[in-house]
């Protein structure tokens, strides 16, 4: 089994902090580039609170900057989307002859972003299934789940891949090594379109919120097999059971806050065009009303700021 080498965290909130962290947890050589966090991680540590136990990891490889890595061997990109534009200036430090890059990002098109920068042999993807909020400098909270789909970009899943997956389950999470990552973002973009979406859409409300509301419970339903009726015409065989279980599947989240909405509520860019955006594009020539709303609800939503109660 292939080591996993020098190892990089590059978007360090509660994706990158979580599955970094549970790697350096494991005995893995891992080093993270932080912002804010940076001086509360160098002094406290980091503390991933998970299945009712506290993990903490103390003395961290925490930086400021690329620079002061270096090269590595794996480099997981947790960045937002919306800060793909970064990625130019951040990565080449990190790049060695033989770097790989594993990008943890939701939405689509992230393999083939830094496929064309970096090189297609360089990249692997992952899709996270899993409720996860930082709620602190250097501290996760996991709710929910915890499964994460990992593959090579446009190959079968090498030894790599498959040393991350060995890794990351000895550490007690639900690992897939999956053949198509194209088909698997669109597995996860059956949940994260309506969801994620009417989180914002419906005026911030939790998954709990548009389950138990039966015209918001409906309209996710809808929105899921018009995601799903794209993914199909793109050569992705996901079945309506798919659909039903991620609608029965939700329930068990609780009053979970989407990603989306906590980047709305906070005043932080939400990633629109990766999620809906790109979805809308593809699925031009068929049916989609419901998705095309959402989408551009959700443009003009995140375009405008936010106002506190007093001020409407």
């Amino acid at each position: 089994m292939e080591t996993l080498g020098r190892v990089a965290v590059v978007g360090a909130g509660a994706v990158g902090l979580y599955y970094g962290g549970l790697l350096a947890l494991g005995g893995a050589d891992v080093h993270f580039l932080l912002r804010s966090d940076l001086e509360a991680v160098k002094k406290g540590g980091l503390t991933i609170e998970t299945g009712g136990s506290t993990l903490r990891l103390e003395g961290v490889q925490a930086y400021g900057n690329t620079e002061e890595i270096g090269p590595c061997d794996l480099v997981l990109i947790a960045l937002k989307t919306t800060s793909n534009s970064a990625l130019e200036a951040i990565l080449p430090p990190l790049l060695g002859p033989n770097t790989r890059l594993l990008t943890l990002q939701n939405g689509l098109g992230n393999e083939e972003y830094l496929a064309e920068r970096w090189g297609k042999e360089r990249v692997l993807g992952g899709l996270c299934y899993v409720c996860l909020n930082r709620t602190a400098p250097g501290h996760v909270l996991h709710l929910d789940r915890g499964s994460l789909s990992l593959g090579d970009f446009g190959r079968p899943p090498g030894s790599l891949v498959r040393a991350v997956a060995a890794a990351l389950g000895a550490m007690g999470v639900d690992v897939r090594v999956v053949e198509s990552l194209g088909e698997e973002r669109w597995r996860k973009l059956l949940w994260n379109i309506p969801f994620n979406g009417l989180s914002i859409a419906a005026g911030g409300v939790t998954v709990a919120d548009v389950l138990a509301d039966e015209s918001l419970r409906q309209l996710a339903w809808e929105l899921m097999e018009e995601a799903r009726g794209i993914a199909v015409r793109l050569g992705h065989a996901i079945p309506v059971e798919y659909s039903r279980y991620h609608l029965e599947r939700s329930g068990a989240m609780g009053p979970y806050r989407t990603s989306s909405l906590i980047d709305w509520e906070l005043g932080r860019p939400v990633e629109v065009e990766s999620i809906w955006g790109e979805a809308v594009r593809l699925g031009v020539g068929l049916s989609i009303p419901r998705l095309e709303m959402l989408y551009t609800l959700l443009k003009s939503v995140v375009s405008r700021p936010r106002r506190s109660v007093a001020e409407a």
